[in-house]
């Protein structure tokens, strides 16, 4: 799993990436699928983008270091959730 964070000067928002690989593509959609964002309540303050190739990246972008923190944290806790179910149930059928 590799991580990145920074300031974007040209738009003044923080920014931060996530690259987590998975065993297939296939499981790496079944996670996209169940991490894929629901609308954000606020109006701005954060942007979310998860797409995969194959792994799941995920990319934040956000107007306060606090919100860019509590936005990760969330992500870290439902992909821990995630992994813990593909491990419990094994890998997927193919179709």
């Amino acid at each position: 799993m590799a991580a990145a964070g920074e300031a974007n000067g040209g738009t003044g928002k923080l920014e931060s990436s996530l690259d987590v690989p998975f065993p297939s593509s296939r499981e790496a959609t079944i996670a996209l699928r169940s991490l894929s964002p629901d609308k954000e309540p606020r109006k701005g303050g954060i942007s979310k983008l998860i797409t995969v190739s194959g792994s799941t990246l995920s990319r934040w972008s956000a107007d306060e270091a606090r919100i860019l923190r509590v936005s990760v944290n969330s992500f870290l806790d439902h992909l821990s959730l995630v992994l813990e179910t593909m491990e419990m149930f094994g890998p997927p059928v193919a179709v």
